[in-house]
């Protein structure tokens, strides 16, 4: 009877692992076309930033030969015409590209200012001077890392009543923001687990994940569809596992705060079709 509930124990924790993957692999593919859209608004607005300047040159030549010409006795008329008709031209065509250069750094700057307030109010929230919080920016994604200390005890994927605590401040972030996801990294180091009920690091960092998880949901009321639980085992660290100080920072957990911001990059991909479109005809 005991091996029954064990094997389907594990058959849960499998089919939860790989329901996590494909959600993760998804979430990671959606980041990275977005980071590759944004990546791509940036070189364009590179490039209309240097036709800017071509044009200036340009405006500026026009505007001495115009000069120039208005003062020529022989074929005024005929040479100053053309050359304000030139200078109209110019002008109206850096206007158009400074429409665009604007609409872009307008997509671009609400863009940073939604990812700035985010991060603001977590580290209001959480605190920015304990060194075992860190709240950063990672390719446009807010997350909050957590020292394994503050969360489990070694080995075990039971959230600490301190724990609950921060947690909770981060809830009620996630709460104040109903249009944003909010994922669960669990990360370990590479020290062999030794638990009768857990089979490798994967186990404990999707157990932990779920954990935290499950509390956000039970305890704070957070949406379930707005949860992602996923564990990376050992297998992201940010240091080397060659010391016990090194493989304390690698145990770790990750929130990610994760914004629908797609109506800024819809804003930037419509104005780069507009953009390709002009050019086409």
């Amino acid at each position: 009877m005991r091996r029954a509930i064990l094997t389907l124990s594990l058959a849960a924790l499998t089919l939860t692992s790989c329901g996590s993957k494909k959600k993760i692999a998804a979430l990671e593919a959606k980041n990275k076309e977005i980071q590759d859209l944004l990546n791509a608004a940036t070189m364009k607005l590179n490039m209309c930033l240097s036709e800017k300047d071509q044009l200036n040159s340009q405006v500026d030549y026009l505007k001495k030969s115009n000069s120039d010409l208005i003062n020529t006795a022989s074929n005024m008329t005929t040479l100053s015409s053309k050359g304000a008709a030139n200078l109209e031209k110019s002008l109206e065509s850096l206007k158009e590209k400074d429409l665009k250069i604007t609409r872009l750094q307008d997509a671009l700057t609400r863009k940073d200012s939604v990812t700035l307030a985010l991060v603001t109010s977590i580290k209001r929230a959480v605190g920015v001077n304990d060194p075992d919080i860190e709240v950063n920016v990672d390719k446009g994604v807010v997350y909050i890392s957590l020292a394994d200390k503050l969360l489990f005890k070694s080995g075990s994927y039971q959230v600490t009543d301190r724990a609950k605590t921060i947690l909770g401040k981060v809830a009620k972030i996630v709460q104040d923001k109903p249009d944003f996801e909010c994922m669960v990294e669990g990360h370990t180091d590479n020290v062999p687990i030794k638990n009768p009920v857990l089979q490798d690091n994967w186990d404990l960092s999707v157990k932990r994940a779920t954990s935290i998880v499950r509390i956000l949901q039970s305890d704070f009321g957070i949406d379930p569809k707005r949860l992602v639980a996923s564990g990376r085992g050992e297998y992201v660290p940010l240091v080397a596992n060659d010391t016990p100080e090194n493989r304390a920072t690698n145990r770790r957990t990750r929130i990610l705060v994760l914004p629908k911001i797609d109506q800024f990059y819809d804003m930037i991909e419509k104005e780069m079709k507009n953009q390709q479109q002009g050019t086409q005809k």
